[in-house]
């Protein structure tokens, strides 16, 4: 199996959060005429910052440089996070289109952060560094734990 550097790996979780965060502010800007729906993307972008802020801290925390040539190779590793999660038939970008109530982007939120889950799950074999891959998963696990009761305060409400 090939073996990333933990950078790489970290880096590829700042790319999905800023991602995350990019296109929760483009969902309340879609649903400004919506209070509620414009409200919940607030909320989910500043979470989607907040996390990237956190593994830019944890990157700086592990104390190796970048990779030689890093710079041409962060442009890659944003295509590859925007394919990963948001371009394809069934990822987020085209998904936004059906969503008409906040129980829709409840359930699509839901499913961007398991997918994220799912792939950081097999990057998680491509380092040395386990532990730092486990607290992006944490991360991104409180996301759906927050995630799942709104979701149920909606349903109830």
């Amino acid at each position: 199996m090939e073996r990333f550097s933990i950078i790489e790996v970290i880096e590829q979780a700042i790319q999905t959060e800023g991602l995350g965060h990019e296109f929760y502010n483009k969902m309340a800007s879609r649903f400004k005429d919506h209070e509620q729906l414009q409200r919940l993307f607030d909320t989910l972008a500043l979470k989607e910052l907040q996390h990237k802020n956190t593994f830019i801290e944890l990157k700086d925390m592990t104390g190796e440089d970048e990779p030689e040539g890093w710079e041409e190779v962060k442009p890659y590793f944003r295509a590859m996070t925007e394919s990963a999660f948001f371009l394809g038939r069934f990822k987020s970008l085209p998904s936004m289109e059906g969503i008409r109530t906040p129980a829709d982007a409840l359930r699509l939120a839901i499913n961007f952060e398991k997918e994220t889950i799912l792939y950081f799950l097999g990057m998680r074999d491509a380092v040395k560094e386990r532990e730092v891959v486990d607290e992006i998963i944490r991360e991104e696990r409180s996301h759906i734990v927050w995630l799942s009761r709104l979701e149920d305060e909606v349903l109830k409400g």
